[in-house]
């Protein structure tokens, strides 16, 4: 095995064993995992599958008017946030979580709602399930400073509940606002109900992995599980890795298309 590649599992804290000649090698990905050869950090091209959302009721509908997020910069926009009143979460919350990272990145990492750590910090993924989240980063070169990260909702959800969809509505357009100024070239989508938000489904999230979809003004998104579901079954993290692969092909792959 490569040092690189050794390097991506542990990262991951994914075991590698070693035989007795003291090579290590990697666990064998279950059946459904596809692993891609390992990568420098400039992967080979291998054509993505890409699939758009069944066309079912959205579940979550963004309104027309959005009250003029869509035309607020960066500052304003961090201003909007955590001032906001527009659902009941802002009675019960300590922080409006906004968003952290470059806002020039290339990839964006989007979550469902912030937690009892995030809404005490005022940051999205901090604790156990931001640590891990920083490993993913690592494990496909990526320092978390060189990535935006945010959430769906901006407010924590009381026990974190899962959010309604009036709390959704109100406070996506917040979300798609970050989108199109970070203008990313991958999304990295984390977690079932940030998966079937965005993508308007209720399919599982097992078969939302895997595939390319495309959101926001056709910009590829992939899915995989949230850090904080790889904590309680880490036997997962091996279908997080092919994720990242899956993220870091397309990503190449869009940048040599770029370039060409």
């Amino acid at each position: 095995m490569d040092s690189r590649r050794l390097a991506y599992l542990k990262a991951l804290e994914i075991d590698v064993w070693e035989r007795r000649d003291g090579s290590a090698r990697a666990p064998v990905p279950q059946a459904e995992t596809v692993v891609a050869p390992a990568p420098a950090l400039r992967v080979a091209p291998e054509p993505a599958r890409t699939i758009q959302a069944p066309a079912v009721e959205p579940k979550v509908v963004v309104p027309e008017d959005d009250g003029g997020v869509s035309k607020l910069g960066w500052e304003e926009l961090a201003t909007a946030v955590r001032s906001c009143t527009k659902c009941p979460l802002h009675a019960t919350r300590t922080n409006g979580v906004f968003g952290v990272g470059n806002r020039n990145a290339r990839w964006m990492i989007i979550g469902e709602a912030p937690g009892a750590d995030e809404d005490r910090q005022g940051e999205p993924f901090v604790g156990r399930a931001g640590q891990l989240l920083n490993s993913m980063l690592k494990a496909v070169g990526l320092a978390r400073e060189q990535v935006f990260i945010a959430n769906i909702l901006k407010s924590r959800p009381p026990n974190n509940r899962d959010p309604k969809p009036e709390e959704v509505r109100a406070c996506i357009p917040y979300l798609y606002r970050q989108i199109e100024l970070v203008n990313p070239g991958l999304i990295l989508c984390v977690g079932r109900i940030a998966a079937q938000t965005l993508l308007e489904v209720d399919t599982p999230i097992g078969k939302l992995r895997g595939v390319v979809h495309k959101i926001a003004a056709n910009r590829p998104m992939v899915v995989t599980y949230h850090p904080a579901y790889l904590l309680r079954s880490p036997v997962e993290k091996r279908k997080s890795w092919a994720d990242l692969l899956l993220a870091m092909r397309t990503y190449e792959t869009l940048q040599s298309g770029a370039t060409a």
